[in-house]
């Protein structure tokens, strides 16, 4: 005998699942990005000092500008890897409360998600 499935019931743990995982990978990337972000920025600040004050040249301001560019760059691919990670453990949290759904309802056994 098949159990129903409660339409409502299942959005309401669909979505409670997305935002536990949400929560908890929210708050590490908020710390990640404030320390980088600030480190960034003093980076700058240092580099601003430097070539008003002359401590750095001409010839070695490019070399300062490209290792800021390089650290901006390192920041976002290094988000857009731990937002990556963050979906992917979204869309497991989703399909397992999905499958589990199915499973008392239909009483097969599910392979669980990866």
């Amino acid at each position: 005998m098949m159990v129903a499935i409660d339409v409502a019931e299942l959005m309401a743990q669909i979505k409670a699942a997305a935002s536990q995982v949400l929560s908890k990978d929210v708050a590490t990337l908020r710390g990640f990005s404030e320390r980088q972000l600030k480190a960034i920025a003093q980076q700058a600040e240092l580099l601003a000092k430097g070539i008003v004050s002359g401590g750095i040249t001409e010839e070695t301001r490019d070399f300062f500008l490209d290792s800021l560019e390089d650290m901006a760059l390192n920041f976002v691919k290094t988000l857009r890897g731990l937002l990556m990670v963050t979906i992917e453990k979204v869309w497991n949290a989703v399909v397992a409360v999905l499958w589990q759904a199915l499973e008392n309802a239909t009483g097969l056994r599910l392979a669980a998600v990866d």
